[in-house]
């Protein structure tokens, strides 16, 4: 991974830095959506057969070990060193904060409840963009984007009957360091492939998350089985991996602003999920904040910031 020469850089930067098509940067920004609305349900089967600590430490190690593994085959150079502070956001926020914090909460409250902090992020992200990257989107945009978090928030309250509790501290704190990291994320996969940003990300936290992984499975029982074992896998490959990879190229080909707003669907994929994988109920309610949400994400994708 040594740096390249200028000349074998240039066209690496060149296809970073070019702007993408913005029917192919949704799709992205879309499917990484898809891949997040699994989470939390994987997380509740990882949650089957490993402790807390355990589980988030090694879904990292996994997936550092994917991402390190695409590094070194493309031989990717070391970003540069301005880089580096970006990329430790990164992987505070979400390879380590967002994991664990959501994991503590999921051990009491249930994914249907947990989904309220997906609901809030779009709006969050949207405000840390503002502040981070200096954005500012229409007035049209901020009041649709409210508007859907409204309707997402009162959805996931109403499912969860309303009462705060440690897991919604838990969920609250995973809020803000998930929305830094995405704010940071998508700034630098503007240049640099999106790949890469979450790849170094990772790697750049492996000698924190393999010491954790061995203490953690020492003192944490483990009960392999087969939904601990795949929802192991999906939050390493699927969630901590490939949905970011696609995430931050969407982010950046269509903005952090308009990207995070397609969130907003995603608690109402996890419930989905839930409902199909774990026999939660669904209420009534659902179609018709699906509703809602679906016509606040229209708004804000036409929006001109």
């Amino acid at each position: 991974m040594r740096a390249q020469s200028s000349a074998t850089a240039a066209p690496r930067i060149a296809v970073a830095t070019a702007p993408d098509r913005p029917g192919l940067g949704t799709l992205q920004a879309a499917l990484g959506v898809v891949a997040f609305s699994l989470t939390f349900p994987a997380t509740a089967w990882g949650l089957e057969g490993f402790g807390p600590w355990s589980l988030v430490a090694v879904r990292s190690v996994l997936a550092a070990v994917i991402a390190g593994g695409c590094l070194l085959a493309v031989g990717v150079p070391l970003p540069a060193r301005r880089h580096w502070p970006g990329l430790a956001v990164v992987g505070a926020g979400v390879v380590l904060g967002f994991p664990l914090l959501t994991t503590l909460a999921l051990q009491t409250s249930t994914t249907a409840h947990a989904a309220v902090v997906v609901g809030l992020l779009p709006l969050t992200t949207a405000v840390f963009s503002a502040l981070r990257v200096g954005t500012r989107p229409s007035r049209t945009f901020w009041i649709a984007a409210l508007a859907g978090a409204a309707a997402v928030l009162a959805f996931t309250v109403q499912q969860s009957g309303g009462a705060l509790s440690t897991a919604d501290l838990y969920l609250f704190a995973a809020l803000l360091v998930c929305a830094a990291g995405y704010t940071e994320g998508g700034r630098l996969a503007r240049v640099m492939p999106g790949w890469q940003v979450i790849g170094w990300a990772l790697v750049l936290c492996v000698p924190l998350t393999v010491p954790v992984a061995a203490l953690a499975l020492a003192q944490e029982p483990v009960r392999l089985t087969a939904h601990s074992v795949i929802g192991l896998l999906w939050v390493a490959a699927g969630s901590q991996f490939l949905g970011l990879v696609v995430w931050y190229r969407g982010m950046a080909a269509i903005g952090i602003p308009k990207a995070s707003q397609l969130q907003l669907a995603q608690p109402l994929l996890t419930l989905v999920w839930s409902v199909l994988l774990l026999g939660e109920h669904l209420t009534v309610a659902a179609p018709l904040t699906a509703a809602a949400v679906l016509v606040c994400i229209a708004v804000t994708q036409r929006a001109r910031g």
